[in-house]
């Protein structure tokens, strides 16, 4: 369906100026930590960081990470890990025996400390994975507090879909709760700076909301991230969610089963279709430890498009997220219940440059922080809808146009009512974008935008010369 409107203004993912402010109609209760805006989360496998996968190892890390700008680690679970059942040899992270120690394969409690000091004094926050919906089946509370837990018909513990390595926790107990809300509050009072949670929506809200409450009385700045897109969640427990749905649509789009028209529709009527809160954040990704192990690399899943769906999961509304290894141009599904090193020295397409680079042209640039700082998405029509996607964010006076060509071949389309430069003709190459910002800043690939952008300067600076020239004459 081509549009013929003037503009389309995506509500989905609504950013607002340059303060925080309460948004109009449907909004959240929750109150972002400032520290949040211009963030990138960067997820953590510590099981296949080094050849060591320790803590200690990890940490050697730090200062390059810092040097890629990323904000937030979160950390992968760190927890014991059960052994009836157990999938493979070293098991997975998601079956946690004991919420209150760390796995022995990456070190100790004190290891984890070191690493937690470590980070908060290069100015990261560190969250970690928190598996709220089941344990391991050979759990402490499964001898202690078996009636914790669904069963199934023979009075077993019950798995859930094919995860027969776990127990699901049954949270109509109050006991259950309590002693899951102690456990999160042990990890904020050793430091931690939030949690990312584990099937956040297999887990009652209301439950969520009562944790997340107690828990900001003893930090008030945590970070929440539900690995859900439920709306629900998002009002009075999390800050952030996972875009399952558009994560679908970019590989759709990657693969050519939809076009740029499609993906510019999903955007448009996503808020109508999912209730998120405008004010909640969107963490967007193209990739993540589920994704990357059991469903493809990201070459596998875009193709020769890999540079530029990461380009637009950092200027469409959200938080970015990068997966151990990405900066790396990490090629290879890792295992997940084995031992499977990150090549560090594979990065053929210097992908850390990119990432460097990218990070550093966010942090710059307010119109494309996370809400409610950050600018709203404006989408503009262009004469190639099929195969073009455009649109501009704005917000303190910083302004953007964000330009996507999702065809395999060259493309030159017209954009008119845009506001960032004079021009409205552009020619961008097969799987090409290019950012261009009001400053005359510009990110990518498209010669004829860059020349436009450089002709604009030096117009800009005759102008301003030729009214320097007229206010000295005006004065003598």
């Amino acid at each position: 369906m081509k549009r013929n409107l003037l503009f389309m203004i995506v509500a989905t993912f609504v950013l607002f100026g340059c303060k925080p402010t309460q948004p109009k109609g449907n909004f959240s209760n929750i109150e972002h930590p400032e520290w949040v805006k211009d963030a990138v989360i960067y997820e953590v496998n510590i099981r296949q960081y080094t050849p060591e996968g320790t803590f200690a190892a990890f940490e050697q890390h730090l200062d390059r990470l810092q040097e890629t700008g990323v904000d937030i680690l979160w950390l992968m679970p760190i927890h014991p890990i059960g052994e009836e059942g157990r999938k493979g040899t070293l098991g997975s992270y998601y079956s946690i025996k004991d919420y209150y120690d760390v796995n022995p394969e990456f070190g100790t409690i004190e290891d984890f400390r070191h690493l937690l000091e470590a980070a908060h004094q290069r100015g990261f926050k560190v969250i970690l994975d928190w598996v709220a919906n089941h344990t391991s089946r050979d759990a402490k509370w499964t001898v202690e507090h078996n009636e914790w837990y669904y069963k199934d018909s023979l009075g077993n513990l019950a798995i859930q879909y094919d995860w027969t390595d776990i127990a699901r926790l049954n949270y109509e107990n109050q006991d259950l709760r309590e002693e899951m809300i102690a456990a999160m509050k042990y990890w904020i009072e050793l430091g931690v700076d939030g949690f990312r949670c584990d099937v956040a929506a297999e887990v009652p809200t209301d439950f969520w909301n009562d944790a997340v409450a107690r828990l900001k009385e003893i930090n008030p700045d945590i970070f929440m991230l539900a690995e859900a897109e439920s709306a629900e969640l998002q009002y009075d427990a999390f800050n952030a969610y996972y875009t399952w749905d558009q994560m679908h649509n970019w590989y759709a789009l990657a693969e050519g089963k939809i076009d740029a028209d499609s993906i510019a529709n999903f955007y448009v009527s996503y808020q109508d279709r999912s209730g998120m809160p405008s004010n909640t954040i969107p963490m967007n990704f193209t990739t993540n430890h589920d994704q990357n192990s059991w469903y493809g690399t990201c070459t596998e899943m875009y193709g020769p498009a890999v540079r530029q769906f990461a380009v637009l999961s950092f200027v469409v509304p959200g938080m970015p997220l990068i997966y151990s290894g990405q900066e790396a141009g990490l090629d290879k599904r890792l295992e997940f219940f084995e031992k499977d090193l990150i090549d560090w020295e594979a990065d053929r397409n210097n992908m850390a440059e990119f990432y460097r680079e990218l990070i550093a042209m966010r942090d710059r640039h307010a119109c494309l922080w996370a809400q409610p700082w950050g600018g709203v998405m404006v989408i503009l029509p262009s004469d190639r809808p099929e195969e073009i996607f455009v649109f501009e964010r704005e917000a303190e006076g910083d302004l953007c146009l964000a330009m996507f060509n999702f065809s395999d071949q060259t493309v030159t389309f017209n954009v008119d009512n845009h506001v960032v430069t004079r021009d409205s003709e552009f020619t961008l190459p097969p799987h090409g974008y290019h950012i261009i910002f009001s400053i005359g800043e510009y990110f990518g690939d498209c010669d004829e935008c860059d020349e436009a952008i450089e002709v604009e300067t030096e117009v800009e600076v005759e102008e301003e010369t030729e009214t320097e020239v007229e206010t000295e004459t005006t004065e003598k």
